[in-house]
């Protein structure tokens, strides 16, 4: 094969191949001419929703993470292997309940050794006390010598400090059996066991988590600017992935001094959660509404994105998409104010994603998005 021949085979491949991508990226870029002049040229229907008056009252945004008030790390207390594990994770679990336990069975050999040493002792104390008095007796009537009434009395206090070092040895070894056994401190659920029977323990180790789900709190941290605007009882209202409405808390307390920056106030909001919907660790994002109430431009909160604070958005006009950027406030009551848009306008809510700057639009019906407080329906021309 000859060099002319070779540089053939190899030159060849390469052109196919180039050909072939310059050949899919035309079409790729014609397509998206296509698309665009649909467009511009072509109608996309629509719905809309006008801008309505709304009231608000001073809100002021937060952010946190859900955590139960009741939550507890059980941790070894004693050195011990785990014998026993009686839950596993997401067990409901009673207060007091037992959760595991670490060598029980040596512990309650022990407890038992230390009520029959505290029975002997307490029966050679007894007996202690008889032979005493009876001494005293004696010494009164003069039948024994003073240092044989001495000597009995010497051996009941011996015998009876016995008796309460064993009383106080029983003690030591049924806390040792109480700390060998690992019980739920409260009604809750289990939210984590990390360890297996088998295991060693040590002072300090982790072993189990509870929860108590039924009552949540966010400890949120504000700007110092709100410090005058917050305080204890006020209403607060949030959001949060996996949730189809806002829920509510209370403010319960606020720090009495802002953060060693001098940056943010803390403040703690209750969230009941009787039904268990919510689950610690769940991140949120809302207000905690103020005192008083102003008016203005809103939309539905549905129909903007819940993370934004700036917007672009489409609205009608003459049958014409516009594009307009609009500054969007925290949600309450299921409306977001807008700043940017005048009451009334129509916005563009379903084929919003279709349409561009300068699209023509055709109307049709169909439900706008609702409120949680019952909102309105939908657009139509």
């Amino acid at each position: 094969m000859n060099r002319k021949t070779l540089l053939l085979y190899i030159a060849l491949p390469v052109v196919v191949i180039a050909g072939a991508a310059s050949y899919h990226r035309v079409k790729r870029n014609t397509e998206l001419d296509h698309q665009a002049a649909v467009k511009a040229e072509s109608t996309v229907a629509v719905t809309l929703v006008p801008v309505q008056e709304r009231t608000f009252r001073p809100a002021v945004a937060f952010t946190g993470t859900l955590l139960a008030v009741n939550r507890a790390e059980l941790k070894a207390e004693v050195t011990g292997r785990v014998t026993r594990v009686a839950v596993q994770e997401g067990d409901t679990v009673a207060a007091g309940a037992l959760l595991g336990a670490q060598d029980e069975d040596d512990y309650l050999l022990g407890v038992q050794a230390a009520e029959a040493q505290l029975a002997q002792t307490r029966a050679q104390a007894l007996q202690a006390q008889r032979d005493n008095d009876r001494a005293v007796t004696l010494l009164e009537k003069r039948s024994i010598t003073r240092q044989a009434a001495q000597q009995a009395e010497t051996v009941y206090h011996a015998t009876k400090a016995a008796a309460q070092a064993a009383e106080s040895n029983l003690g030591l070894a049924r806390l040792r059996l109480r700390k060998a056994r690992l019980v739920a401190p409260f009604a809750g659920q289990v939210a984590r066991r990390a360890v297996q029977p088998g295991e060693m323990l040590n002072p300090g180790q982790t072993a189990f988590e509870v929860v108590d789900n039924r009552k949540l709190e966010i400890r949120a941290d504000l700007p110092t600017e709100a410090m005058a605007q917050v305080k204890a009882g006020q209403r607060a209202t949030f959001r949060a992935i996996g949730l189809d409405r806002p829920v509510e808390g209370r403010v319960t307390q606020v720090s009495p001094s802002l953060s060693q920056d001098g940056r943010t106030l803390r403040v703690r909001v209750e969230v009941p959660n009787p039904d268990g919907l919510l689950k610690g660790g769940l991140f949120v994002e809302g207000v905690i509404l103020g005192e008083g109430e102003t008016k203005g431009p809103a939309l539905p909160a549905t129909l903007l994105k819940a993370q934004d604070r700036d917007a672009d958005i489409f609205i009608s006009e003459a049958g014409v998409a516009r594009r307009r950027k609009v500054a969007l406030g925290p949600e309450q009551d299921g409306f977001r104010p807008v700043s940017g848009l005048g009451v009334g306008v129509q916005v563009i809510d379903s084929g919003k994603d279709l349409v561009a700057e300068g699209s023509r639009l055709r109307v049709i019906s169909g439900a706008a998005p609702t409120s949680a407080n019952g909102g309105f329906a939908a657009g139509g021309k």
